[in-house]
């Protein structure tokens, strides 16, 4: 490929986003090169501070536990208190735990520190998700959660490396770090990051479902688990995170086992984020168009006998190329299932259907680590990678079974059937209500770009949300009404 067509590629994947996106971007960039409490928490309370592995262990759960805890608190206050805020109160509060994690001494107080660094840290992720929901247009969403993940694992590339300069010379360093970036994170989504929160119509909008009197229906938690189809997504993604999440757990222990050394398991992990980065963007390009269906089923049984294949693995090239195989599965599972998630949320309920979904990782990161130290103990590795393979063939056939007849456009452009609002697995209805014209926007829409010289300004015609620079669409051309959701859980 020449450099020509490589800047037209690069051009062309970055191309047509909002600028808030680029600031939301820029925020999950730099949080994420912050990132030293996941990283090295086990190296610092064992090595550092001198206690047991499984006092370690211990606090790792904990922190995983505040995670689950805060899933479905945050996905509340996104819809109640708005994006924004909820961004700026996790952030704040993830910077104050983190540097006060790093002045505890005793066991107690670090163990509860460590549950309130899990439950602040991961209140920012439904935020994210819904703010991103809401600014970015339908056709772009797959390549807008791609960019926000291909940022994810560059910042943590390079943390991962200064981390462990840090740690060399100050674990205290790393923390107060951490907790200074996360604090400039919360400074740029107070400047920069206006709410995108759509608002109730006062005579029902087109961005979500009506009731017969035309006002939208409230949503609730309740109304997010009986959400058929859309818990179905929830108990799949749970089960792809328990197949991804032994890159991290159940690979180091089968490599150690076999006689490998960290340094070895260092180089193989490496080539997981380094194909990330490398390969994102271009396959992203390739896949953003296509039925999200096919692409889901291939990625997980990717993911499935990516790590069934380590198994067989015997030199460390071996099992590189099972992590090349799984890593593929990632890049592709990743913005599909975000999107999907998207497609079956109400647009008033985004944190909320967010905060669950959420959830089913943090869950999987409590649950991986047991099932990988049990099957490894009790039966050998082999059994736990063979599991991994059974659990892609599960979720490849879940996804095609929960996908069929899915209906076309998203949760929030299709109407309700006389008497309420529909479930994301009923059937469309035969006849939908004409959709409200949409009113003038109060004032020019914006015309600059987004971050980066690269980043051409989007054109076109969008309404607005309070608040916002430019509104999330539906399909059409025309936004969402006005007026302020109110909804209970």
């Amino acid at each position: 490929m020449s450099a020509a067509s490589l800047r037209r590629a690069v051009r062309e994947s970055v191309s047509g986003l909002p600028r808030a996106f680029w600031w939301l971007w820029t925020s999950t960039l730099v949080n994420r090169l912050g990132a030293f409490v996941a990283t090295f928490m086990t190296l610092y309370l064992t090595l550092d501070r001198g206690y047991s592995a499984s006092f370690a262990g211990l606090v790792v759960a904990l922190h995983g536990l505040g995670g689950v805890i805060s899933s479905l608190v945050a996905g509340v206050m996104t819809d109640r208190l708005g994006r924004r805020p909820t961004l700026l109160a996790a952030q704040a509060s993830t910077a104050f735990s983190v540097a006060l994690l790093g002045f505890m001494e005793h066991p107690a107080a670090i163990a509860a520190v460590a549950l309130l660094v899990g439950m602040t840290s991961n209140a920012s992720r439904p935020a994210v998700a819904a703010m991103m929901a809401d600014i970015v247009r339908p056709e772009d969403r797959v390549r807008a959660f791609a960019l926000n993940y291909w940022a994810i694992n560059l910042g943590f590339a390079v943390s991962a490396t200064a981390a462990g300069l840090i740690a060399e010379y100050s674990y205290l360093a790393g923390f107060l770090g951490e907790a200074a970036l996360t604090l400039a994170c919360a400074v740029l989504v107070y400047v920069k990051l206006p709410e995108s929160r759509p608002e109730r119509g006062g005579s029902g909008g087109s961005g979500a479902a009506s009731d017969k009197s035309g006002a939208e229906p409230e949503i609730g938690l309740g109304s997010v688990l009986r959400d058929g189809r859309f818990m179905g997504v929830v108990g799949l993604s749970f089960l792809i995170s328990l197949i991804f999440t032994q890159g991290s757990v159940g690979l180091p222990v089968a490599m150690g086992s076999a006689g490998f050394s960290p340094g070895d398991y260092g180089l193989v992990i490496a080539v997981n984020g380094f194909l990330i980065v490398a390969l994102q963007i271009p396959v992203t390009r390739l896949i953003e168009h296509r039925d999200p269906q096919k692409l889901l089923v291939v990625s997980a049984l990717l993911a499935g006998y990516g790590f069934a294949l380590t198994a067989f693995a015997g030199p460390v090239w071996a099992y590189a190329l099972t992590v090349c195989v799984w890593t593929l599965a990632e890049i592709v599972n990743s913005p599909t299932q975000m999107g999907l998630v998207v497609r079956l949320s109400p647009v008033h309920g985004r944190g909320r259907y967010q905060g669950v979904y959420t959830m089913s990782w943090a869950v999987a990161a409590l649950v991986a680590p047991l099932m990988a130290g049990f099957m490894i103990d009790r039966w050998g590795a082999d059994w736990l990678w063979a599991t991994t393979g059974v659990l892609g063939t599960v979720a490849a056939v879940g996804y095609w079974l929960l996908m069929r007849n899915l209906p076309a456009g998203d949760r929030s452009t299709q109407p309700a059937a006389a008497g309420g609002t529909t479930a994301a697995g009923d059937a469309e209805p035969k006849t939908a209500p004409p959709l409200p014209a949409e009113p003038a926007p109060a004032g020019p829409l914006p015309t600059s770009g987004p971050v980066g010289a690269s980043c051409p300004a989007e054109a076109g015609g969008r309404g607005r949300v309070a608040g916002a620079g430019a509104g999330w669409p539906g399909p059409g051309p025309g936004g969402r009404g006005r007026g302020r959701y109110h909804i209970q859980i």
